[in-house]
């Protein structure tokens, strides 16, 4: 009866081995928990080095980019002035002045040419702003569009900083023409239609420093962040 007291029922393990099976399903999940918690942490540091490699974005290309989509506005804002005279239209010719005013009143097909090249112009200058920050202007080669938007910029600036300065100086006295001078018209160009040309100059000059930039960097360009849905 004695030998009979640590003789296992039929179907039931010893206490011992029962025990020692326990103590080794409890270090296995344990095991499996060390190593899922070291998988984690090896994720979230590789994604920590990724994100602080990097670049941040840029305040040029910030910037450049809130430039460029207001150069668009200011082009495609003097193309529709100049489609308006190219479609006939007299208003506020008088305020231009000088040959420009004569020649778009006499009518004919040249001066609707003229017009209506200018046009073309003024949106080709405003798609030029825009391929500098829109997906599409990728297409074109890198290289030829920072060389396009930053001989524009130099025009934009000379040719308006030029009328601009000449337009004060003749208004403020410094300069006196020997031939009569449109005052009215002149105060138009200062003010008005020579200026447009130097803000716009000024705008894609913005825009192609927060072009060159990002090339010279390789910073990408600022994305919206989106919530994660899970």
């Amino acid at each position: 009866s004695q030998s009979a007291d640590w003789i296992p029922a039929a179907g039931k393990r010893p206490l011992r081995e029962r025990d020692h099976h326990n103590r080794a399903a409890r270090s296995k999940v344990r095991l499996s928990i060390i190593e899922s918690a070291c998988q984690e942490w090896s994720v979230m540091g590789r994604t920590g080095v990724d994100r602080a490699q990097a670049p941040p974005p840029s305040g040029w290309s910030a910037a450049g980019t809130v430039a460029a989509y207001a150069a668009a506005i200011v082009a495609f804002a003097y193309a529709l002035v100049s489609l308006y005279w190219a479609a006939g239209g007299h208003g506020l010719l008088s305020t231009v002045g000088g040959y420009v005013e004569h020649f778009a009143r006499q009518g004919g097909a040249l001066p609707v040419l003229v017009a209506v090249a200018a046009v073309v112009a003024k949106v080709a200058g405003g798609l030029l702003a825009l391929a500098l920050v829109r997906p599409w202007g990728r297409v074109v080669p890198r290289g030829w569009l920072l060389l396009s938007s930053a001989g524009a910029s130099a025009l934009l600036l000379v040719y308006g900083g030029l009328a601009v300065a000449a337009a004060a100086l003749v208004l403020s006295g410094v300069i006196h023409p020997s031939a009569g001078v449109d005052r009215t018209a002149l105060r138009w160009h200062l003010g008005v239609w020579d200026l447009w040309f130097l803000v716009w100059g000024i705008l894609m000059a913005l825009a192609t420093a927060g072009y060159w930039r990002q090339a010279v960097t390789g910073t990408p360009r600022a994305k919206p962040e989106h919530p994660i849905h899970r």
